[in-house]
């Protein structure tokens, strides 16, 4: 019985940990958008006020060298919490800390 009831907290413990990192990663993909948006507007007017045509503004790599290096971050944490966790996530060190513990 104590068993049982161990692993329903351990589970439920499990699942409420994944559901604050995925409430934390949609509140950091909106502040990303929010932010970059008001950044890539601001560049683009002050490009335009600066005499460059709208296609030279658009195209600048300033304007979207943010969005690259913060994206880089978003999507690190985007596969740690949806894709690359059965490469180096906590299941791989399991299997790994398992397989040395049997070997013999």
């Amino acid at each position: 019985m104590f068993t049982e009831n161990y692993k329903e907290e351990t589970q439920y413990l499990l699942a409420k940990k994944r559901v604050e990192d995925l409430k934390k990663f949609y509140k950091h993909l909106t502040v990303y958008v929010a932010i970059n948006l008001v950044i890539s507007i601001l560049k683009i007017s002050r490009n335009l006020s600066n005499g460059e045509t709208l296609e030279e503004a658009i195209y600048d790599f300033n304007t979207y060298a943010v969005w690259l290096f913060w994206g880089i971050a978003i999507v690190i944490q985007a596969f740690k919490l949806f894709g690359l966790n059965s490469i180096l996530g906590r299941d791989w060190e399991e299997k790994q800390i398992e397989k040395h513990i049997n070997k013999k």
